[in-house]
């Protein structure tokens, strides 16, 4: 059986053979915006932890609902810090697991996590 190879695939037959690849072009709308809210995010972020740094009371209250598995106290604590985020919270003994979501247009656009060791 014999094949016959063609030199298009052998490119040191043509040296000076540059292939040239076509982009779509760019369009940064959404990159932009997600970007945007991953900032919004972040200070949201920054928020919870300065109160978690600042506050042993605030520490104590979330450990001890964490502690009684009570879900949603530890949400509501994390919520009265005044952040507008959308956070999904989970914790184990060992730590706290805080993922902070953002949508842009109906679609998941961002998502930040925050996990922190408290044992």
């Amino acid at each position: 059986m014999y094949y016959y190879y063609y030199p298009m695939y052998y490119p040191n037959y043509y040296p000076n053979y540059i292939p040239v690849r076509q982009y779509p072009p760019v369009n940064p709308d959404l990159f932009h915006q997600s970007a945007n809210e991953m900032r919004m995010l972040m200070n949201d972020a920054s928020i919870v932890l300065d109160r978690l740094a600042d506050s042993t009371e605030f520490d104590e209250a979330v450990m001890s609902a964490a502690q009684e598995s009570n879900k949603e106290e530890v949400k509501r604590l994390i919520q009265s810090t005044g952040i507008s985020s959308n956070v999904d919270i989970s914790f184990n003994p060992d730590n706290i697991r805080m993922v902070f979501n953002s949508k842009v247009d109906d679609s998941d656009c961002c998502r930040l996590e925050v996990s922190i060791r408290w044992r």
